[in-house]
This record gives structure tokens, sequence and C-alpha cells, in this order.
């Protein structure tokens, strides 16, 4: 058993597809699927139960886990115990305002505890230009919101950008519109009863994923605004739908019993540039990537 395999089989857990596994780690699939295997014939039982390309994990499977992780982490402090790692910054972290109020909070305060020295700078944008200021080396790297593949298509200048950077996955929304009080449930935009969606700037990518949905209704039009609290309460006046990820509601006072239309589901990625990777900006992955790992279990317990 080498840790290659280990990290593998956690990225395939995490995942539940060999597919999603393998761009996580940055392998071939068949690649991933052989490593797997291998190591269920080194452990002598099934990790996974495979129906289609969905992997679950088996009893054993689940007993393993708790070990991969604990080898996972034991294998980080053993390679910092060697060459120990000591991030300097400023490190210059850009990110939409949805995630710095659901997502970093905890994120950034465990990177805080374990590197005190290290001073974080925040820079609060839409996707577009955070992606942009990465590029031009006023950030170390950003948290943005990934278009849909048929989205990314139609930009081609963001999907240049995007092709220049690396990236890896960080979290994953669901984006909602949130509906008057009094409003019907709805199928399409064809079903709305109002004439505006309430959303952030035009660099937003969950306000372009909206706009993208309501084209069937020619007669709906954004209203901007500078943030959720002004949208619900655009909402609140019965006049417009407000968009905005389902973490973001779960942390709002909302006192109305609105109900909500999903339209997406969208990942969070972090971006920076592929010649440029400061240490405390390995550090601040290291932290991100455990973050993701709880996120992904509290997802799946939920299911």
């Amino acid at each position: 058993m080498d840790l290659s395999s280990v990290e593998i089989f956690l990225a395939v857990a995490n995942e539940r597809s060999v597919t999603r596994a393998a761009k996580a780690v940055g392998r071939a699939p068949s690649n991933v699927t052989t490593r797997v295997q291998q190591l269920e014939d080194d452990l002598g039982v099934l990790l996974f139960s495979r129906d289609g390309k969905k992997m679950t994990l088996t009893r054993e499977g689940e007993t393993f886990l708790v070990y991969a992780n604990r080898l996972a982490a034991l294998a980080l402090e053993a390679r910092q115990a060697v060459r120990p790692m000591r991030p300097s910054g400023p490190l210059r972290v850009g990110t939409m305002e949805s995630t710095a109020a659901s997502r970093l909070p905890a994120a950034l305060s465990r990177f805080n505890h374990m590197w005190p020295d290290v001073p974080v700078h925040l820079t609060l944008g839409a996707s577009r230009d955070l992606t942009r200021d990465v590029l031009c080396d006023r950030l170390d790297c950003a948290l943005i919101a990934l278009p849909p593949e048929a989205m990314l298509e139609e930009d081609t200048d963001f999907q240049a950008d995007l092709e220049t950077l690396e990236s890896e996955p960080a979290f994953v929304e669901d984006l909602l519109l949130v509906l008057p009080s009094a409003h019907p449930s709805i199928r399409s935009a064809a079903d709305l009863r109002v004439g505006s969606i309430a959303a952030l700037e035009p660099g937003c990518t969950y306000r372009r994923i909206a706009e993208h949905w309501a084209r069937q209704s020619s007669d709906l039009q954004t209203t901007e605004l500078g943030s959720y609290h002004a949208i619900l309460a655009s909402v609140a006046t019965g006049n417009a739908v407000g968009v905005m990820p389902k973490s973001v509601l779960d942390l709002m006072h909302w006192p109305m019993a609105s109900a909500t239309h999903r339209l997406a589901t969208v990942d969070t990625i972090l971006v920076y540039r592929k010649d440029k990777r400061p240490s405390a900006l390995e550090a601040f992955q290291d932290v991100l990537n455990g973050a993701r790992r709880t996120d992904q279990r509290l997802m799946k317990s939920e299911f």
C-alpha cells in the first residue's frame, strides 16, 4: 500500500465517481480504476460497490476511510516535520461575497490558527473581475463560480482566462431563485409573475446563470443590487425574484415563508497562476481541501 493509492481512494470516496475523482487528483480515469483495484487486492476486500458509474463505500470501505484520513493527515505532518513549510505572507485572496459569508469564515479561522504570522488580505468581487485580478498578479488566488460548460463556451474571453490559470475544486453550491411569499411555485421562467430578477453585478456568474435561464421570458429584466440583503428586500416587495446560493440563504434571518426554485448546481473553484504558487498559497490550499472534505461528508450525511 502506498500513499498515492490512499489519496486516490480518498478522492473516489469523496466524489463517489471515478471520473470526478480523476479530475480532482489530476489522473486518467483508467489509472484511478486500476489503483483502486490494486488497493482492494492488497487489502483483500472490496472497498466500493459499483452501480454503473456510481461508487459507494462498502462496510469495509467505511472502516478503511477512517484510517485513510489518518494516513493522509500523518503524511502531511511528516512532510512538514522534515521540510517545515513556513508560509510567508501576505496572502492575497479574492472571493465572491457569498463564499466569504458562508464558506470562508471557518477555513480562515483555521488558517489563522495554524499560521498566525501570515496576514490574509481579502478582496470581494465578481468571478470575472477576480479572475482578471489573478491573471494580472493583483491577487495570489481567487474563489470563483465556474459557469456551466454551455455558458462558458459562449464566453470565449472568460474561457481563455480560465485556461491560462490553474484551478482546483473548492465547494459546490445549490443556486436558488427566491420567490415572493405569495408567489406560486414555478417550473420555468414563463411561470414568473414578477417583472425582474434581483441579482448582483454583471460579472457575477450566479446572475449570468439566472439571466441565461430567463431567456424564454423576454419581459423579465434584471435589477442590479449591491448585497444579498438588498436582494431579499427586493423580493419582499413582491416585484422581483432573487438569485443566491442556498448556503447564503440558510445564513440569513429571513422572516417570510418564501418558496425557492433550484436553478443549478454550481462549482466554486480556486484559481491561481501557473507560474506563481507562494508557500502561503500552498498552506491555504491544504486548509481549503480539508474544508471541502468536511463539506462533502456533511452533504452525504444529509443525503
